[in-house]
């Protein structure tokens, strides 16, 4: 049995949320560079640039990438093998979401619901838990704005709605949501399960890299057709116009009940953090 200390965890996770928000993932920025290159609107390629750009500063200068430094989202896959040693596990990962967003200076944007008075330290995390075969403890933080998840939506469909009711709704989503989540995006889809389920594997979608398909080839089949029909909406970067309106299209699914038909469409802007540690 592998043992992980308390406070291993809690720094691991406070690095997390820091590099997190100060580096973008190398293969956003590569879809960044191949937006730019298929791009024909004017104005399209010059907020291409600025992205691109803004990405680079804030790598360089250890800073931010965005104002809005997310709601602290956390995955955990944790061995059934594995011990954490010296106090509980959320509490861990609720204290290094503290200390992280203290030590990198990211903005703190939870508060309470009906007062909106903030918490004053981003805390606290969201975490979701999955107990896997070994003896590993992998953490994954994935910051999430405001803006995106606001548009985000879960439609409880009936299964005569099919698939092409899915891409109806999948793509009249990205339609309405235009300039506010901040495009280009990347969309998380959640197929099946029940209605909390649906919602889980959307975000879960997420933290797939970009260019990664479905291995199922129906699913990865339809990841490109959305793909290609989001971009033909014309919202383009910022929302100004342009082909370059989603990256990325993942979609992860779950059986569900024969007369239910969850789908969830978790919106990412571009500004697609999440980061990784393994024990």
């Amino acid at each position: 049995m592998k043992t992980v200390e308390y406070q291993t965890i809690v720094d691991a996770v406070a690095k997390l949320c820091i590099d997190g928000n100060y580096y973008l993932g190398e293969d956003v920025m590569n879809a960044f560079k191949k937006g730019l290159e298929n791009e024909v609107s004017p104005t399209g390629k010059d907020i291409l640039k600025q992205l691109i750009e803004n990405a680079e500063i804030a790598a360089n200068e250890q800073v931010p990438m965005c104002q809005d430094c997310g709601v602290g989202v956390v995955f955990l896959e944790i061995g059934q093998d594995v011990k954490i040693e010296g106090g509980y596990i959320n509490d861990a990962i609720t204290e290094g979401v503290i200390k992280g967003y203290a030590d990198g200076y990211l903005r703190k944007s939870m508060c309470d619901p009906f007062t909106r008075k903030n918490t004053g330290n981003n805390a606290p995390a969201i975490i979701h838990t999955e107990i896997v075969p070994g003896d590993k403890l992998k953490i994954t933080v994935a910051p999430k704005g405001g803006g995106s998840e606001n548009m985000s939506a879960i439609a409880m469909m009936a299964p005569s709605a099919g698939i092409e009711g899915v891409k109806k709704f999948i793509i009249e989503r990205v339609r309405q949501a235009g300039p506010n989540p901040c495009p280009p995006l990347l969309l998380g889809i959640g197929i099946g399960g029940n209605f909390e389920k649906s919602a889980i594997l959307a975000k879960r979608a997420l933290l797939r890299e970009i260019g990664e398909t479905s291995p199922i080839p129906e699913v990865a089949e339809l990841e490109k057709e959305l793909l290609e029909k989001t971009n033909k909406l014309g919202v383009g970067p910022a929302g100004l116009g342009g082909k370059t309106t989603v990256l990325n299209v993942a979609i992860e699914y779950h059986p569900c009940h024969i007369a239910s038909f969850p789908v969830a469409v978790n919106i990412n802007c571009h500004a697609a953090r999440h980061k990784s540690i393994e024990f």
